[in-house]
């Protein structure tokens, strides 16, 4: 028995494109003899589709593509779906179910509905779904294949030492003497997570003693990127195939029939380590969020500074260098290192770049404002105008060349604040917005391996926004270090004020980083969607209130 995994990069409600990757992975699966093909949760779709899904004419174009596409598949194939919940009136419950089909012949031989339903971080489903009654197997070549989507298989009490949910449809599958069980996913990419998956799966072959197919999706929808990495263990938990990282990809798995276990195939190593991992991505996230937002160019500041000059070797080797345009910009404040070094990472990059001295248009915004701010200090109003200037730049050209803007800003500097709405906050996507400001350094240090893209004089100058003469970031902020540890401790770990303070940090610098990560709640609220990257994002899961008092101090 031979099966299949098309691991797909599907484009949110493009249902026609999304049909013509199953068929052509079909097509391709029938010439290497596959008996089934398996496709990701959701694949017809895209993953996540969210409100969509409340669209009803969005449902029947599911529905109609489901059928269509059962009379053109040459092979059995499990295709990721929705389907109605008759019974959601009388039952009292959601109207869609999240669906597996397994099509073949011209027809839905046989549907099989996700039974847990996560609704936490990014994960939304009880907002559309009802869950399933029961776990579903079928037959193939008399080997009874159970089928499970994605977080089905995230509720073992033993690995977790605890049930997240009532049930456990592998251990229902288990008692019923499946040969096989298939995991059809669309789980999003976090640093580290693929290895914590190979952990769980392994765990959980282990226990039952049945091997498993892990199909997940790829591409960037949005926030949410997906790596790929599906796999297959044999029944000793031993990982026997794995797909690409972050690429679209399709492999054969050959069940044998003698040993009823999963024999060895193609095995893609992981990437070499986490910086590694996060830059791809990075780039991936650029690459899709741009294509599938229907553009082929972006543009961004470049302001000598580490940042910009991360993203723009992200938006390169994304998107080519002929596609990045970076525009520099600068000001009486700005250091002579502000153009030299943005010059320096441009020819290194190959990228175009653009010069735009904005001193003028800050003497005329004085001018006009000079009645009303008469008598009142130079300050952060007029720090904030340098920015917006900028900003109204950069929106002018991405509006009249149908450039996409992409921002810069890090993670630390968005959770206190430390950036300007409507000026550098501008954009379409900011690209290293889940990128605490360490890491930012780790990963152009990282770049730097080999050759050096990131001009040296770029990592060794201390960061500054170059809006006030002799301006450093530590002026305003903490070191890097030690906002990023207590950030970390605060976002990630969700530790209180206390417990951050017994770790070492002093009280009122604690006091003052969360006091600034509440007020600026309001900024995060009209940033552009960040590529999410660790488990805790600025982005879909972050649902803070802005009109609060919620900083406890004690």
């Amino acid at each position: 028995m031979k099966i299949a995994i098309a691991q797909l990069n599907p484009v949110i409600g493009d249902l026609t494109g999304n049909a013509a990757k199953i068929l052509a992975s079909a097509q391709k699966a029938t010439t290497l003899d596959a008996d089934l093909l398996l496709t990701p949760e959701l694949s017809l779709c895209g993953y996540p589709p969210r409100d969509l899904l409340l669209n009803p004419n969005f449902i029947e174009s599911m529905s109609t593509t489901v059928d269509s596409l059962s009379q053109q598949l040459p092979c059995k194939t499990l295709v990721g779906t929705v389907q109605k919940n008759h019974h959601a009136d009388s039952e009292g419950e959601k109207t869609l179910y999240n669906t597996m089909a397994l099509l073949s012949k011209g027809q839905v031989e046989k549907s099989f509905v996700k039974r847990l339903l996560p609704t936490y971080d990014v994960f939304d489903e009880h907002r559309y779904f009802a869950s399933g009654k029961e776990s579903g197997l079928f037959l193939l070549h008399s080997y009874r294949i159970g089928v499970t989507i994605c977080e089905d298989l995230w509720n073992d009490e033993q690995f977790w030492g605890k049930r997240s949910y009532r049930v456990n449809p592998v251990a229902e599958l288990a008692a019923l003497g499946v040969d096989l069980i298939v995991n059809l996913s669309a789980s999003p990419y976090t640093v580290g997570k693929q290895r914590f998956r190979e952990k769980m799966l392994r765990h959980v072959v282990k226990r039952y003693n049945i091997p498993l197919i892990y199909v997940n999706q790829v591409g960037g929808n949005d926030d949410l990127i997906f790596d790929g990495h599906s796999l297959a263990l044999n029944r000793q938990g031993e990982i026997i195939c794995r797909a690409q990282g972050f690429a679209e990809d399709l492999l054969l798995i050959e069940f044998d029939p003698l040993s009823r276990d999963l024999l060895p195939t193609t095995l893609n190593p992981l990437p070499s380590c986490e910086t590694a991992e996060i830059w791809s991505a990075l780039v991936l996230g650029v690459k899709d969020y741009t294509r599938k937002c229907g553009f082929k160019q972006v543009i961004l500041g470049l302001s000598g500074g580490i940042d910009s000059a991360l993203v723009a070797a992200i938006a390169a080797e994304a998107l080519g260098s002929n596609n990045v345009l970076g525009v520099m910009m600068p000001s009486p404040y700005s250091s002579e290192g502000s153009v030299t070094d943005a010059t320096a990472l441009a020819d290194n990059l190959g990228i175009k770049t653009h010069k735009l001295p904005i001193e003028t248009l800050m003497t005329s915004y004085d001018q006009v404002l000079a009645p009303l701010f008469a008598g009142t200090e130079f300050g952060i109003a007029e720090e904030n105008i340098q920015s917006r200037i900028r900003g109204n730049l950069l929106m002018a050209i991405a509006n009249k060349f149908g450039y996409l803007l992409i921002s810069t800003g890090n993670k630390s500097e968005i959770a206190v604040g430390y950036c300007t709405l409507y000026g550098d906050m501008n954009g379409g996507l900011a690209v290293i917005a889940d990128l605490p400001k360490t890491l930012v350094f780790s990963l152009c240090h990282w770049l730097n391996r080999e050759k050096s893209l990131i001009p040296e004089n770029i990592l060794l100058k201390p960061p500054s926004a170059e809006l006030k003469p002799d301006q450093i970031d530590q002026d305003s902020l903490p070191s890097y270090d030690i906002l990023d540890d207590i950030l970390e401790q605060s976002i990630q770990q969700h530790r209180s004020f206390g417990e951050i303070i017994a770790s070492g940090h002093d009280r009122s610098v604690v006091e003052k980083v969360l006091k600034l990560v509440a007020r600026a709640e309001f900024k995060r609220k009209q940033s552009p969607p960040g590529l999410k990257v660790t488990d805790r994002a600025f982005g879909t899961g972050w649902r803070m209130p802005i009109a609060s008092q919620s900083v406890h101090f004690s």
